[in-house]
């Protein structure tokens, strides 16, 4: 079974521009791409602080070091220069990979966890999805703990 999760996220990056007449996408430093697992043309969630806007779109490489985070294209709508967002990006994996994701970050900064969406009434006979629920729980409190 493959769940999807949290992957990677740029935490409380400032926006430098929004371009109303680009062709959709969020415009990236590709060194703040490589730093957090972030890939081009990849589909990422924008929450923007400023406002509570939440938006889905793709990743497009921007010039290495220039600190550069655009909102392009409709999303330019959503957002102000200088307006406090996080990207956050999901991948699709076996629950073994999601503990041993859960796993590469320990003795990291890790303030807390959660697991989304656990819906016990509509769970199969065998209680699969709470057990992974568990499961994946359990990895993150043993990260927080370490």
């Amino acid at each position: 079974m493959l769940i999807q999760r949290f992957k990677s996220k740029i935490h409380r990056a400032t926006v430098t521009e929004a371009n109303l007449n680009y062709i959709g996408s969020i415009t990236i430093d590709e060194d703040l791409m490589d730093a957090s697992s972030i890939f081009e043309g990849e589909r990422v969630q924008i929450v923007n602080n400023n406002n509570g806007e939440r938006i889905e779109t793709y990743v497009i490489p921007g010039k290495r070091g220039s600190g550069v985070i655009c909102l392009n294209g409709a999303a330019a709508r959503r957002t102000q220069v200088g307006d406090i967002v996080i990207i956050i990006s999901y991948g699709l994996m076996t629950i073994e990979e999601a503990k041993s994701l859960i796993q590469s970050v320990r003795y990291k900064n890790v303030i807390g966890g959660d697991v989304v969406c656990l819906m016990p009434t509509k769970d199969n006979p065998n209680n699969i999805t709470s057990m992974v629920a568990a499961s994946i729980m359990f990895e993150i409190i043993s990260v927080i703990a370490s």
